[in-house]
């Protein structure tokens, strides 16, 4: 999938965030809390040709059910395009 922002994932006191680089310092302010989950599909991205892909990196990495999985990537995912950071 492709990135289109420069977002840099850090641990910040126990806490998963999205700290914008580059060009996107300008274009957000803020940074951007993570979930675990978040946080794991945000490191396996930029190599996931699909949501697909994801999925299965997804079940292998946690126990949860594929439905409640499919779920919260989809609305990961629609979060992330909402905001222009994936394509």
């Amino acid at each position: 999938m492709n990135v289109k922002k420069e977002l840099i994932l850090r641990e910040i006191m126990g806490e998963n965030v999205l700290v914008p680089s580059g060009k996107t310092v300008y274009e957000n302010n803020g940074l951007f809390m993570l979930t675990e989950t978040a946080a794991f599909i945000w490191k396996i991205l930029p190599d996931a040709k699909n949501e697909e892909e994801i999925l299965k990196a997804v079940l292998s990495e946690y126990e949860i059910g594929e439905e409640e999985a499919k779920k919260d990537i989809d609305e990961f995912l629609s979060k992330l395009r909402e905001m222009k950071i994936i394509d």
